[in-house]
């Protein structure tokens, strides 16, 4: 039989081998020290280490687990059962208190409460009621708690009125953002600065800057026309009206110099029913009756 006579392996293959072996050693040698070093330096003994990988096993078995769960549609069977168990204890939605209303009625919050699909107290979800009570028109904040073992509290943060929205067929309170609050009888009315004509409800933070530029005036101020979407008339307690100029501006400077006459020369409760500063600077003023008298006094 012949033999087959194997190459003999170079010396310096042999070598690099070999080093190469060495470097992967070492590598995993320093590798495993760090690695012992971090642990080490971590207060744990052997057994509370034995512990926690433990805990982590577990812990990834719960989730798997749960994830299985939920597939299955566990979570709401669990839910029932925890209902059942909570109304059996006595943990059940049976009084309210709210908190914090002056204007809103707390019937309606006692509804929200009432058309709760979850009425286990443990299992109302507050962040869910929070949001609907925030759609009453009253309400610009609230919060719900749970008080074992029968209670919801509910604090509400009324919205301020601020005026009055003059409609077609009634009288409806509004904040200083126009958001309706309230409908109001004539008298209830009477202690709010009337807004009339369509988007000034949406202007009532403009119009309250253009009216503090003339503060002795406020107090007379009845009503606030707005006018085309474009400029306002301002209708006094006496009856009197005086338009406005467009722009913020304009109409700040107006009024202004209106407050300075009126201060001269009594122009409100005087003879003249309008005055008209659309043209600055000039300040025209109608006075019922003066063209007829002008007339008699001429022919006679």
């Amino acid at each position: 039989m012949a033999r087959v006579k194997r190459k003999a392996t170079p010396a310096r293959t042999t070598a690099r081998r070999k080093n190469t072996r060495a470097k992967a050693s070492a590598a995993r040698r320093k590798s495993a020290s760090v690695l012992d070093t971090a642990l080490g330096a971590i207060p744990l003994s052997q057994k509370q280490w034995q512990g926690v990988f433990a805990a982590l096993i577990i812990a990834g078995g719960l989730a798997l687990a749960w994830t299985v769960a939920v597939a299955a549609g566990v979570p709401t069977m669990a839910r029932h059962q925890v209902a059942v168990i909570a109304h059996d204890a006595g943990f059940e939605v049976i009084r309210v208190d709210v908190r914090g209303t002056d204007n809103l009625n707390e019937r309606r919050v006692y509804d929200r409460v009432l058309d709760l699909e979850q009425r286990a107290l443990p299992l109302v979800d507050l962040d869910m009621l929070r949001e609907d009570l925030l759609t009453l028109p009253w309400v610009e904040d609230a919060r719900v708690s749970r008080q074992l073992p029968d209670t919801l509290v509910v604090d509400i943060v009324e919205r301020e009125p601020v005026a009055v929205l003059r409609k077609a067929d009634r009288l409806v309170l509004v904040d200083s953002e126009g958001r309706e609050l309230d409908v109001v009888s004539r008298k209830e009315a009477e202690d709010y600065l009337i807004l009339a004509g369509a988007g000034s409800a949406e202007r009532i933070q403009p119009l309250e800057r253009l009216l503090q530029s003339a503060p002795a005036l406020r107090p007379q101020i009845a009503e606030a026309e707005w006018i085309g979407n474009r400029r306002w008339n301002v209708h006094f307690k006496t009856g009197q009206v005086l338009a406005l100029p467009e722009g913020e501006r304009p109409a700040s400077t107006a009024l202004i110099e209106f407050a300075q006459l009126d201060g001269r020369n009594r122009l409100l409760g005087g003879k003249a029913t309008s005055f008209d500063m659309r043209n600055p600077p000039r300040i025209y003023l109608r006075e019922p009756g003066r063209a007829e008298r002008a007339l008699e006094e001429k022919e006679e």
